[in-house]
């Protein structure tokens, strides 16, 4: 019988223990300070904000969400992030993608704080990770490591396949598996749209990552018995619901599952996760930045 990572009850579990972290900060007069930067009129990204914006208040956090037309230039999206660098009680802040294609990723990257850069995008905090010592570790690929230890996985000697390859989620991803680490120790192979023979390499995994946003695609027929399943995946596909849209993880779940000893669903896997991680780098940010051990 396959078991269903319950991403919610580990986020759960999670924040209580981050509560009381808290009540540490707030008991020096700090309050863990989060800030969201929005630039898309996409759906998607305004109902993630949201929720992020709410996980802050369940957790007594203060939150800060700045929206900025698309149409902002580049000069006015760096002057509100030189803002919140300059502001004593934002202790860590985001910039939500995707962002407009005529704002240059790298330039607004450079703009954050690194000590601010709780989604662990600025090069500097990637040199820090890739090196052994993160200072903060991006937030879902610190949450499925979570996931793993929730089910007494340990990713050490395991052969581990990542499919896709992105700078959010599959590079960092690799790193923090392969490194000499509580979570790590992991024979990692990243493939990518030019892997060849994809499914004969996941056959041969014992724990599949599918992180390349295209609905459905790892299918059952590309696994082995017994493999564990973490789909990163969040798609919206057409249909004729009321709503016109379902939402699809990068696994087609009923084949998959039927393989797999374990497996997270799509939604309420991976996705709580990420947004519980951002909050514990936000609070691990104030404690940084106010010099209060947690």
């Amino acid at each position: 019988m396959v078991h269903i990572i319950d991403g919610n009850a580990v986020a759960a579990l999670l924040k209580e223990d981050l509560k009381s972290k808290i009540d540490t900060l707030l008991d020096s007069g700090v309050t863990p300070g989060l800030a969201t930067v929005l630039m898309s009129e996409d759906p998607a990204s305004k109902t993630y904000v949201s929720m992020k914006q709410r996980d802050c208040e369940e957790l007594g956090m203060n939150a800060t969400d700045i929206v900025l037309d698309p149409t902002s230039s580049p000069e006015e999206l760096h002057s509100t992030l030189d803002t919140l660098n300059s502001d004593p009680d934002i202790h860590g802040y985001l910039v939500q993608m995707p962002i407009p294609s005529h704002i240059p990723e790298q330039e607004f990257l450079f703009h954050i704080d690194p000590l601010k850069d709780v989604d662990g995008f600025h090069p500097e905090n990637v040199g820090l990770l890739v090196s052994g010592n993160p200072r903060y570790k991006p937030c879902t690929p610190h949450g499925i490591q979570k996931l793993l230890e929730s089910i007494n996985v340990d990713p050490s000697g395991k052969d581990i396949v990542i499919v896709g390859r992105s700078n959010i989620v599959g590079k960092p991803l690799a790193n923090l598996l392969l490194q000499k680490s509580p979570g790590g120790n992991a024979t990692v192979t990243l493939c990518h749209s030019r892997t060849h023979n994809l499914a004969n390499k996941t056959r041969e995994a014992d724990i599949v990552i599918a992180a390349l946003g295209v609905p459905e695609f790892i299918t059952g027929s590309m696994l082995s018995d017994g493999v564990i399943v973490i789909d990163v995946g969040v798609n919206r596909v057409e249909d004729d619901s009321e709503k016109g849209y379902h939402l699809a993880g990068d696994v087609e779940f009923d084949s998959a599952s039927k393989k797999a000893k374990a497996i997270t669903p799509v939604p309420g896997g991976v996705g709580p996760m990420t947004r519980t991680m951002l909050m514990y780098n936000t609070i691990h940010a104030a404690s940084l930045q106010s010099n209060i051990p947690l």
